[in-house]
């Protein structure tokens, strides 16, 4: 089947109106393996299509850390305990009316109140976990250990190579990491959040050790052979608050740890694309 013709450009434009919010993220790995559309389709609201490339779909597993976390106009002050932290994310790829974005399977944080306003405010399925980030040279060690129900694990150490040219439109690089917004759904409706940056200044990563139950915490298997790997070092990014797009949406949902509600979304929640 073709794949449709979407809009991978003008999503990159830098949003109208004012962001709720900046972060800098870094220390970031990408982890792309191919997977069967067919696996992912019960676990994404039917009102968005699943995104492919070559004509696969991917899953990926994202480490990083966050920091400088603060709202918006950049005068203003980060808030306490909040302006750093660690986040894990599994993701996919989907689209809604030809724009391209993020679908989040979980999200793992280190920060009690980020988890609770971005379930309650972005309809977001993130989990408490205690997360560690070590650096030793150009090998980092990254450990995550879930504190809530479904379990899951994450320990994994990779090394820092050399830097890659920026991505190109068209490119696989371009296609699993130059995204700009994410859905998100709750109470039969679909959500999107925009986010702006500048292109990701992309390095090559190698595995050192591996072993993870991220995934599997979602009832999928990792799929086999050695993920495609990307680093980014650092990056700044300005969030835009949450939009509703569409209502009732057919078809089966991720599961969020917690009913989310509505309400007037807060500058300071984070999460990542």
């Amino acid at each position: 089947m073709k794949e449709p013709k979407l809009d991978h450009l003008s999503i990159r434009r830098r949003p109208e109106g004012q962001p709720l919010m900046h972060q800098n993220w870094g220390k970031l790995l990408f982890m792309h393996w191919r997977i069967d559309e067919k696996l992912l389709r019960p676990l994404i609201p039917k009102a968005l299509e699943i995104d492919t490339f070559g004509g696969s779909a991917w899953i990926a597993v994202a480490p990083f850390t966050m920091w400088d976390i603060r709202p918006f106009p950049p005068f203003l002050p980060a808030v306490p305990r909040l302006s750093a932290m660690h986040e894990l994310n599994v993701r996919t790829y989907v689209h809604f009316d030809r724009m391209p974005g993020v679908w989040f399977f979980s999200l793992d944080c280190n920060s009690a109140a980020a988890v609770l306003g971005a379930r309650t405010f972005f309809h977001l399925p993130y989990y408490n976990a205690d997360i560690e980030l070590e650096q030793e040279g150009k090998t980092i060690h990254y450990a995550l250990s879930r504190t809530e129900d479904p379990p899951a694990e994450f320990n994994v150490s990779w090394k820092i190579g050399e830097s890659l040219r920026y991505t190109h439109p068209g490119s696989l690089e371009f296609f699993l990491t130059e995204r700009y917004c994410l859905y998100s759904e709750a109470n039969d409706e679909i959500y999107r959040s925009r986010i702006y940056h500048q292109p990701w200044p992309l390095q090559k990563a190698s595995l050192v050790s591996f072993e993870s139950t991220m995934i599997e915490s979602h009832g999928l298997r990792t799929p086999e052979g050695d993920p495609l790997l990307h680093y980014a070092e650092k990056i700044s990014v300005e969030i835009w608050p949450l939009e509703m797009l569409a209502s009732k949406p057919l078809g089966n949902t991720s599961p969020a740890p917690k009913e989310p509600s509505l309400g007037t979304t807060p500058s300071w929640i984070s999460y990542m694309y």
